[in-house]
């Protein structure tokens, strides 16, 4: 994709998207609002034909007021047409707003995990902390609080963590068991979904996952219910610690849409300490999803808007990364990329890394 464009808009663009701008954090609302009380849903129930606004008022219980300003946010989002003065009819927009399932899970994990917290982004640059925070608890990071937040909130965020990885986990198994590992180490591996993956995947595999205690209270609740205990393993480890030292013994490292949690320096230290954990014959895989590595516009343009909420809420320092910059970080840790492998899913790249010999 090209990102390297002259501005080709009309000044008349320019202006309009200037007011979506300064606008966005009501419109975000009023389409959430539109999708939530179930006005989005009627409109679309009654198709080309529309429904009037007094319907719509006496089918959902709301207020002609109520109705009527939403319906006219929702026309000037774009979400509703009036095909005649007594009508709407629900567009394009208004149907992804509804149905798509990536857009629901974005504007939920917006809605209830960034939003309150984005009101301190700009404190957040200036301090090199994640000042947003502090609307859910008094952590230094959103990880040490993950397993603590209220549940509506974790499931909004987990939702948004798994739908991503979910589709492209079943396209990366016979990548990553071609070279037949025995020992795979799940870094980051939160509730141990890819650790389930793999062991359901080759029946001789074992799995160790590092995380933190509160990520593996989660991972092991999961494992033991599925009855893989005997095959997945823990290792309760600080990763941003670089005195923490990762065991030896692994095949393969496994890190997916973990590194975009931490800074330049602390990837680093991450694969430098996985680098020391296998043999010189072992690998490292990376799985991220990189901002210039995007097939469409709208993915590159969610991945750029979700660094933001690494500055704000979860760690104050990461981001969804280029993945020259990625590269880097390979390489200052002694390894190499052997294979580099785009369009994973929706928008993942996998590097499997080897040591500098």
């Amino acid at each position: 994709m090209d990102f390297f464009k002259k501005d080709g808009k009309k000044a008349i663009d320019a202006m309009n998207k200037a007011q979506e701008i300064s606008w966005g954090p009501v419109i975000f609302q009023s389409a959430k609002t539109l999708r939530d009380l179930g006005i989005l849903a009627l409109v679309q129930e009654h198709g080309e034909g529309g429904i009037s606004l007094e319907e719509i008022s006496s089918k959902l219980n709301l207020s002609i007021y109520g109705a009527r300003v939403l319906l006219e946010a929702g026309l000037g989002i774009g979400l509703v047409y009036q095909p005649n003065e007594n009508s709407y009819v629900l567009t394009k927009t208004g149907f992804f707003i509804l149905n798509d399932e990536m857009t629901k899970v974005n504007m939920d994990f917006v809605h209830d995990v960034c939003y309150l917290g984005m009101f301190n982004l700009k404190e957040s640059i200036l301090n090199g902390k994640p000042e947003g925070l502090k609307v859910f608890g008094n952590w230094d990071t959103v990880y040490e609080g993950l397993s603590l937040l209220p549940p509506d909130i974790r499931k909004s965020w987990l939702d948004f963590d798994h739908f991503y990885s979910d589709i492209s986990f079943p396209k990366v198994m016979p990548l990553l068991f071609n070279h037949k590992p025995k020992m795979i180490y799940d870094v980051g591996g939160n509730t141990g979904k890819f650790s389930l993956q793999c062991v359901r995947y080759n029946p001789d595999v074992k799995v160790t996952i590092l995380d933190l205690p509160g990520q593996l209270a989660m991972a092991d609740k999961n494992i033991k219910e599925n009855g893989f205990e005997e095959r997945v393993f823990f290792h309760p480890i600080d990763l941003l610690d670089p005195q923490s030292p990762f065991p030896k013994g692994a095949d393969a490292v496994w890190m997916s849409q973990f590194l975009d949690c931490f800074s330049e320096d602390e990837i680093i230290s991450i694969l430098t300490r996985a680098k020391e954990a296998i043999s010189q014959d072992g690998a490292i895989y990376i799985l991220e999803t990189y901002w210039d590595r995007q097939k469409f516009a709208a993915a590159a343009f969610s991945l750029q808007q979700t660094s933001l909420y690494f500055t704000a809420i979860a760690n104050g320092n990461s981001q969804m990364y280029h993945s020259k910059n990625m590269i880097k970080c390979v390489h200052a840790a002694g390894l190499y990329v052997e294979e580099d492998i785009d369009n994973i899913g929706i928008s993942h790249t996998l590097f499997r890394c080897k040591k500098v010999k």
